[in-house]
């Protein structure tokens, strides 16, 4: 029973450390994606960054050897990610686009409360009263953010919301995917996911496609490549510890987001936005604390 314990407290460890790498690179990549919108459409980023991320996985998984075309790819649990990850990434972009980078990264930190939750009632992890209860404070301190119903509320907000809430779905669907479909074939059909989502943007917004100059195309670049580090490093975190325990780390991403947004580009935080991340991160260390509790019996 000891070497049990430990042998999982050894993988939270690791999946916890490969969920703050991955978030730093997230944080990176929103910043270079809102850095390209500001010249190019939506819908073309998307397709350039979805483009640029399969060649990138696609080269890994031959590299590696892995098989591109399997049966486990359409498996229900991928299908289900595939839906997921288009809503994600294409609400989620939208919102980095159109809203302030600091107060979309902060939305995005309910995540963690609604894959928790999603663990427990899809996989049967325990999640006591207390955790429940923590889960409903985060979720009142996105509404803080949100103010629906004041004159601050913005509609543009719920993009976030929604985008948050495809980015969960994702990551449980990946964890309950075939184990024998590696992190590089993840992230060619992840990536395929961007592009359709591009495809439907550009689709609804019939916006011409714009030559990219210098820096916007360093800043796609740079897109491409955080978002390649990102997402192999959140497929291993998914993947290697439990879910309750990994995921509260993704809180890390408001560190990094938040700081590029008040840095880079001049962003101002609200009292209600500081008064719903305290909800929000106070909820998640919660969760994380009660989860160690949990372990340790």
């Amino acid at each position: 029973m000891t070497t049990d314990i430990a042998t999982n407290q050894r993988a939270n460890l690791l999946g916890s450390l490969w969920m703050v790498a991955s978030m730093a690179a997230f944080a990176a990549e929103d910043a270079f994606v809102k850095a390209a919108s500001v010249a190019l459409p939506v819908g073309q980023i998307l397709i350039i960054f979805g483009l640029g991320g399969v060649f990138v996985f696609t080269a890994l998984a031959l590299w590696k050897g892995d098989s591109l075309f399997v049966p486990e790819v359409v498996s229900p649990p991928m299908l289900v990610r595939v839906i997921f990850e288009i809503t994600g990434r294409l609400f989620y972009v939208l919102a980095i686009s159109l809203t302030a980078l600091s107060s979309t990264t902060v939305i995005l930190q309910a995540t963690p409360l609604v894959v928790v939750a999603g663990a427990a009632l899809l996989f049967g992890e325990r999640v006591g009263w207390r955790r429940w209860a923590a889960i409903l404070i985060g979720l009142v301190g996105v509404v803080v953010i949100i103010q629906p119903g004041t004159n601050s509320f913005s509609a543009m907000s719920i993009l976030a919301l929604v985008g948050m809430i495809g980015f969960a779905g994702r990551d449980l669907a990946s964890r309950a995917a075939p184990a024998s479909l590696s992190t590089n074939i993840l992230g060619v059909y992840g990536f395929l996911s961007v592009l359709f989502a591009g495809l439907i943007v550009s689709v609804w917004q019939d916006k011409a496609f714009v030559q990219p100059n210098a820096g916007v195309s360093l800043a796609l670049l740079g897109a491409i490549l955080a978002g390649a580090v990102a997402y192999a490093s959140l497929m291993k975190a998914m993947r290697t510890g439990e879910v309750s325990a990994v995921t509260p780390f993704r809180y890390t991403r408001l560190l990094f987001g938040v700081g590029l947004g008040v840095t880079v580009f001049g962003e101002q935080l609200s009292a209600s936005m500081l008064v719903g991340t305290c909800l929000i991160v106070l909820s998640g260390l919660f969760i994380l604390w009660r989860g160690k509790q949990a372990a340790d019996i």
